[in-house]
């Protein structure tokens, strides 16, 4: 009997190039794969599904996509769900790749992707899955998507527009208070078609401007601090087509937080990811010690339990090991 076993980082949702329907592109996901935290999952093939509670929903949606009998999935390593850092995502794509491996089938979990209800808006967290590093996909046509999706699975994943890899010195301190999960499922749909019937086409003009004169050339030359400055920006314009739906440009307490870490001279960029609740801060190795003490701090200013992470990026894909 083989045991396939998948392991796969999170990600950092820096924002979208596109919330506008004047534009021929929508939405354009723009993020970053993560070392930690990690996601793992060991799966043996089986005539029935035995997994947990926790993650049943994905992997009957693998057996099913798969067209397989069972599997008997264990999840030996995860992280919380609605945080901001694509847990959904990964283990979804990961619970198909190890169940079609222990049933001695190869799969592409891209084109599985939409029949997973992965990529109908962001192609990050797919484009992670497979390669990690920084990703901005070329988002959706307009005219097919407006302000909702077609049918799941009846349309591809958005390719990756670019990938790069970061400087293995580079660092991410992420604060995950403990308050609510960020939206999500019919809850999140609602939101953002919302904020796309409204949204100010002139901000993405502004994003795309920053996405080629400062982000792109930021993440070539590897040059930190003009990254960190380019991503903050770009949450900020993203949160002026967000405020209306989460309460502000970054929805509280992120603010709060972000503000305490961008006093710190060791943070060179701040962001939200996703709906959050985790934030994020830029800084590098040799910084990193006064980096994840300026993010406790942050947390303990604001009367605020959670964690604190310094991980670096994440430059390779999922790994698939069978024994």
């Amino acid at each position: 009997m083989t045991t396939v076993t998948v392991e796969t980082g999170a990600r950092l949702h820096f924002g979208f190039q596109n919330l506008s329907l004047a534009h021929e592109r929508l939405y354009g996901g723009v993020g970053v794969g993560l070392a930690e935290p990690r996601l793992t999952v060991r799966v043996e093939p089986a005539t029935t599904i035995e997994c947990p509670q926790s993650c049943r929903s994905y992997v009957e949606q693998a057996v099913d996509a798969l067209g397989v009998d069972g599997a008997d999935v264990a999840l030996v390593e995860g992280y919380d769900r609605h945080v901001g850092l694509g847990s959904g995502t990964q283990i979804a794509l990961a619970s198909v790749v190890a169940i079609a491996s222990a049933h001695d089938r190869s799969v592409d979990p891209r084109a599985l992707a939409p029949q997973l209800g992965r990529g109908g808006r962001s192609g990050v967290g797919v484009a992670t899955f497979e390669s990690g590093g920084f990703v901005a996909d070329v988002g959706h046509p307009t005219e097919r998507f407006t302000t909702a999706p077609p049918g799941q699975g009846s349309w591809a994943v958005p390719k990756p527009l670019c990938r790069w890899t970061l400087p293995d010195d580079w660092r991410f301190v992420l604060l995950t208070p403990e308050e609510s999960k960020g939206r999500s499922g019919d809850e999140e749909d609602q939101s953002i078609r919302t904020i796309v019937e409204r949204a100010d086409g002139s901000i993405a003009d502004d994003i795309a401007t920053l996405l080629t004169r400062r982000l792109l050339p930021a993440v070539a030359e590897g040059d930190l601090a003009a990254f960190g400055a380019a991503v903050s920006r770009l949450g900020r314009l993203n949160g002026a087509w967000f405020a209306d739906e989460q309460g502000g440009v970054y929805r509280p307490p992120a603010g709060r937080l972000i503000d305490q870490l961008d006093s710190s001279p060791a943070i060179v960029g701040t962001g939200q990811s996703s709906w959050g609740p985790t934030v994020y801060g830029v800084t590098s190795a040799d910084r990193a010690e006064t980096a994840r003490a300026a993010g406790q701090d942050a947390l303990d200013d604001a009367g605020l339990d959670g964690s604190v992470r310094l991980v670096a990026p994440g430059n390779s894909g999922a790994t698939v090991r069978e024994e």
